[in-house]
């Protein structure tokens, strides 16, 4: 009876062991992994956000769309999204 009751006690003990180093096993590999998805991902949108200057905004007086001022056609103190809405003179 005692054999049995040793070699079931060496039994488990030898499962926990396995058990403990693949879990140990598992662990680094997941934070393995991990580094190497933190390395590779791109930088977060705040580090690679760069300041663009902004253009004004005009509403065309035809159409009603809004336009950057650099494509303005003013005509008679009135702004225009293109030469096509510009009133003829």
């Amino acid at each position: 009876m005692t054999r049995i009751l040793f070699w079931l006690a060496l039994a488990l003990l030898v499962y926990f062991a396995i058990r403990s180093k693949l879990k140990q096993s598992q662990r680094r590999q997941e934070e393995a992994r991990r580094q190497q998805q933190q390395q590779q991902q791109p930088p977060q949108p705040s580090e690679q956000r760069q300041v663009v200057a902004s253009e004004e905004m005009l509403r065309c007086a035809q159409c009603g769309v809004y336009f950057p001022a650099s494509e303005n056609v003013p005509i008679e103190g009135r702004d225009y999204c293109s030469p096509a809405h510009a009133p003829l003179k």
